[in-house]
């Protein structure tokens, strides 16, 4: 190391790895590459966003704010007549990182489909439809990546690997080498500040399988790509952050939360007749989805192949468990969506909003009073974490009035179904606050322990690290414990300078049938 500051920074990102499983194996000698991280640079954990979930808080790595600033929520948004539409990258009302440091080169984070026109190359992750036009940034790129990667794949169903999770481990193998396989074509690029690289495939096993071996096994694959990086670093004399969007943790039940709405009165189910005389002659659409699967298809694909409309329209009418196809707004006030976000359904808010705006505030007491003194009956704990949403996201009125988090053995879900409490069947584990945060390069104190980190911390770190402004507005904080003392950068205040919200107007519109096909057999959609 040469200077005293980089004027380059390297962000490597593991989608769901927790603080506390990495460090024991790290302290147990099993991860020599991060053990270095932790000896070498500053480390600690980071707290994600509420809820803990990929598509809120990696738009909140790169921005250093809040969703209720940067404006995604979850993986699709919800409309005032109930409907879900997608989130794409147009929708980020805060500029990212690649935006202030230029150039850039970003690949595999989730949020960013359609790919942007920035300075550098973009490859876009979670939410791509396919090898299109908008895949990649320049468009060129995207037959490079066929060319020479022919095996790449875009996204995965762990869904699909249910019934056989001995096969399972090696796919996510063969997911985590295509994707360093770009990794690797991506590091000939020598012109760029700034390189912004995610790995998904921690988060996609530990869904499925949470065994100690299995996920050893894949955290060394980890480690070894982590040391790839090292290298590639510390020959650019840049400085390395590796974080994770959030943690992780077993869990074997779900707690649907609309169930629960429904049992107390806050929502209440379709009942005309038509719907009623399909129910009584069996035609639900968990009967569709069984005679489907006699004959080797599935919903999603029939679906995926039918206008969205016949398929919208076919939701409502079929009897099922999906509260935005199966509630009668009329007569509903309160309705979750989502990973956990509880609406109250206002009359100046929804199309069929039934609560007066006066009301609100003591439908919200009772419905955070209902989920807070909540138990599950067979266990007697309390499935879920409550949180005023006008609190944690206190910058945008239309946010959820109440946002909701699975307590530790369980998972949030919006079905509708018998039970509050259900088995969680196939999944075993889930999204955790507790994510991971390294810093290491010029000017990072070895040894140093970051305390109280959180996902907006992550931005204005590392602009301050390169010299850089930190943008007005942002909701995190440079974490100045993770620099050397004598270091220019600790030092130096943190420099605040203006910036205008960019806003790129709205996305053309995307076909992203596959895409839901994905996020249903990954458990993100209902």
């Amino acid at each position: 190391m040469h200077s005293d500051s980089s004027t380059r920074a390297f962000v490597l990102g593991l989608d769901g790895v927790p603080w506390g499983m990495l460090q024991s194996w790290i302290d147990d000698g099993h991860l020599p590459n991060f053990k270095r991280l932790t000896d070498e640079g500053a480390s600690g954990s980071l707290e994600s966003t509420r809820p803990a979930s990929t598509p809120l808080a990696w738009p909140s790595i790169a921005t250093g704010v809040w969703p209720d600033k940067h404006g995604l929520y979850d993986f699709q948004r919800l409309t005032e007549d109930y409907r879900r539409e997608m989130y794409t990258s147009s929708d980020l009302s805060r500029p990212a990182l690649w935006e202030m440091l230029s150039p850039s080169v970003v690949a595999n984070v989730p949020m960013t489909y359609p790919a942007t026109n920035i300075d550098g190359k973009m490859v876009t992750g979670m939410l791509t439809p396919g090898f299109n036009d908008r895949f990649t940034s320049p468009q060129s790129l995207s037959e490079e990546i066929q060319d020479e990667i022919p095996d790449y794949i875009i996204g995965m169903r762990y869904a699909d690997y249910h019934n056989r999770k001995d096969e399972f481990p090696d796919a996510i193998e063969n997911l985590a080498t295509q994707r360093r396989k770009l990794l690797s074509k991506l590091m000939k690029e020598d012109d760029w500040r700034l390189f912004f690289f995610v790995f998904t495939a921690p988060d996609r096993l530990q869904h499925l399988i949470w065994d100690e071996e299995t996920l050893l096994t894949h955290y060394r694959l980890l480690d070894t790509i982590l040391g790839d990086v090292l290298r590639y670093v510390e020959e650019r004399e840049a400085n390395l952050y590796v974080v994770s969007d959030h943690g992780f943790g077993p869990i074997d039940q779900y707690a649907c939360a609309n169930t629960l709405l429904e049992q107390e009165g806050f929502l209440v189910r379709k009942q005309d007749k038509k719907r009623g005389a399909l129910q009584r002659f069996g035609l639900t659409k968990q009967r569709i989805e069984e005679t489907l699967g006699a004959v080797n298809l599935d919903i999603d694909t029939v679906a995926r192949h039918l206008p969205d409309r016949f398929v919208d329209s076919v939701a409502d009418q079929v009897p099922g468990d999906h509260a935005l196809y199966d509630a009668d707004f009329s007569k509903t006030e309160a309705f979750v969506h989502g990973s956990g976000h509880v609406f109250i359904n206002a009359v100046d808010r929804f199309d069929e909003g039934i609560v007066p705006r006066e009301r609100v505030p003591e439908v919200k007491a009772r419905l955070m009073d209902l989920f807070e003194n909540y138990t599950d009956p067979k266990t007697g704990d309390h499935p879920f974490e409550v949180f005023d949403g006008d609190e944690i996201y206190d910058d945008d009125e239309q946010s959820a009035d109440i946002v909701l988090e699975g307590q530790p053995g369980y998972e949030v879900r919006a079905s509708l179904s018998k039970e509050v409490c259900i088995d969680s069947s196939h999944l075993e584990a889930s999204h955790r606050p507790e994510g991971i945060f390294f810093a290491w390069g010029e000017n990072i104190a070895p040894g140093a322990t970051v305390d109280g980190a959180t996902v907006v911390d992550v931005a204005p770190t590392l602009l301050h690290a390169l010299g850089e402004p930190v943008p007005e507005g942002t909701d995190g904080r440079v974490l100045l414990e993770a620099f050397e003392s004598e270091s220019e950068a600790a030092s130096r205040s943190v420099e605040y300078a203006p910036y205008s919200e960019v806003g790129r107007g709205d996305a053309e519109e995307e076909d992203f049938s596959g895409v839901e096909d994905r996020l249903k057999g990954l458990g993100y959609m209902e």
